[in-house]
């Protein structure tokens, strides 16, 4: 796919989780009086004229917006994007619910790149440069990844960090120091140090 001077059409909040680890719906928790999944619709917002939420219907969190559920249950974040991408046929934005410190500017970094990405990449990514950890719920997918997001499951990985290879990503590196826009709440001890 050649390289575009716009945004993604569309972008994909995950917000299917079970929130084990929590103990309570991580969407719904307030961050600055909004519920994180109502934050990241918002964010998407300013860069894609359509948002949807992938694995809930995310009302009362916020209204108005589009969801679905995985067409394959159970394959966790990977069962949403693949959904996602044959549903849209559209590049997609992909961002987790759970991000609280992710903020415009790391989008339009993300996004900048990916109007410049190769002809070869289907995923347009961080990576993080000490341990070649990359940001795989904050990407941009091409509708040809699921493919590759398919046959990766079918051959028994979950990992989306592994999913697609390195061949296809076009990646923007970050180091430690700079991560702390991806920094998501998993568990309490997680929320205690965003909220303290």
């Amino acid at each position: 796919m050649a390289a575009s001077a716009t945004n993604p059409d569309t972008a994909v909040v995950l917000a299917g989780g079970k929130s084990r680890r929590l103990g309570r719906d991580k969407a719904a928790v307030e961050i600055d009086g909004q519920p994180m999944l109502a934050r990241m619709v918002a964010l998407a917002r300013r860069f894609c004229p359509a948002v949807a939420v992938s694995g809930r219907d995310p009302a009362p969190l916020v209204t108005g917006v589009p969801w679905f559920l995985d067409d394959a249950p159970g394959l966790g974040p990977m069962g949403g994007i693949i959904t996602a991408l044959e549903r849209f046929r559209t590049p997609c934005l992909v961002l987790s619910c759970d991000l609280p410190l992710l903020d415009a500017g790391t989008l339009e970094t993300l996004l900048a790149a990916w109007r410049v990405r190769p002809a070869h990449a289907v995923l347009t990514t961080f990576e993080q440069t000490e341990t070649g950890f990359i940001e795989a719920l904050v990407s941009v997918y091409e509708p040809e990844a699921a493919i590759l997001l398919r046959q990766a499951n079918e051959e028994g990985c979950r990992k989306l960090s592994r999913a697609i290879p390195a061949a296809c990503r076009h990646c923007v590196p970050y180091s430690m120091k700079e991560s702390r826009p991806f920094f998501n709440v998993n568990t309490p001890a997680e929320l205690a140090e965003i909220l303290a």
